[in-house]
């Protein structure tokens, strides 16, 4: 037996191709469950990433995610909904997968192992940038490698694995363990480890972002409103934030060319659009610090 976990053969699996479907299906869906608790244990070493994460945006640097195989899917699905979902630029954000993706959906597993392919594709890693290492073993050659050329070239590096002492962590700015079982089905790892990882990417990124003030009272507050559903819902939290009717939070929606946070800056009493920027550009972003801002203002001219 491998000494892996996430190799090792579940002690429930046995004879688990002569069950009965239900059987079978609960039991992927205990390991599941288990693999997801995996993150609780991750927490502070997700909060030290997420911070890594949104310094590395904040300058203008690039967030890299480096993986391979099942984990690439993971950071994959991360990396492409960070645009639209927070406004960060699609330029700000790297996706290196070993091998990529054919047109055909294929994902083939040679690659991994191709180290000179990832020192090709590190070659976009600077100083400033932020990697997210991932590989459910943590041994993942084409991870590992791309690992280490990015911390010699100045980048901070977070390695995230699911078993205890990968070599992925190795001079790691910050380690994430999520420690998960083994799997039903042994070594297949887009199962509880993916589980774990795809939790573990969304609570580091909705932190950073939250961290950058892209996220405020629980709404997206700098997403990219690109289609008409996006566009009602920017509307509504303009409403919901500036407590004002829907028809009237369009109207300022419209007039803040797409920006939540200008639209309701507006809606508060900024003079204009300009204005409105440069009091998100003094707060760092954040709508709440620019809403006190001009708030302060406001009430300093009625007082003069």
């Amino acid at each position: 037996m491998s000494q892996k976990a996430t190799e090792a053969r579940h002690g429930k699996a046995e004879g688990l191709d002569t069950r009965a479907p239900e059987d079978v299906l609960a039991l992927l869906a205990s390991g599941q469950q288990e693999a997801a608790r995996a993150v609780d244990a991750a927490i502070p070493a997700l909060a030290d990433a997420a911070e890594l994460v949104a310094d590395a945006l904040r300058s203008g640097a690039k967030l890299v995610y480096a993986a391979a195989g099942s984990s690439g899917l993971m950071a994959m699905a991360d990396a492409l909904e960070l645009p639209g979902t927070y406004g960060i630029p699609r330029e700000q954000i790297v996706l290196l997968l070993a091998g990529g993706l054919s047109s055909h959906g294929e994902m083939p597993g040679a690659p991994e192992d191709d180290v000179a392919l990832a020192e090709t594709d590190a070659a976009v890693i600077g100083q400033g940038d932020c990697v997210l290492a991932v590989s459910a073993s943590g041994s993942t050659p084409y991870v590992v490698k791309i690992a280490e050329i990015a911390r010699s070239r100045g980048a901070k590096v977070v390695a995230i694995a699911n078993n205890p002492g990968a070599r992925l962590f190795d001079g790691a700015d910050v380690s994430v363990l999520l420690e998960t079982p083994p799997e039903v089905v042994a070594g297949s790892t887009r199962m509880g480890a993916g589980t774990a990882q795809k939790l573990a990417f969304n609570m580091l990124s909705t932190l950073a972002a939250v961290r950058l003030g892209h996220v405020h009272d629980g709404h997206m507050v700098n997403l990219r409103a690109d289609n008409e559903k996006l566009r009602i819902r920017a509307a509504g939290m303009v409403a919901e934030i500036a407590g004002i009717g829907f028809d009237e939070a369009r109207e300022w929606f419209g007039q803040a060319d797409g920006s939540v946070k200008i639209a309701v800056l507006l809606a508060a009493g900024a003079a204009d659009a300009d204005t409105a920027r440069e009091l998100l550009d003094r707060s760092g972003q954040v709508l709440r610090k620019a809403l006190t801002e001009l708030t302060m203002t406001e009430n300093t001219v009625k007082c003069a």
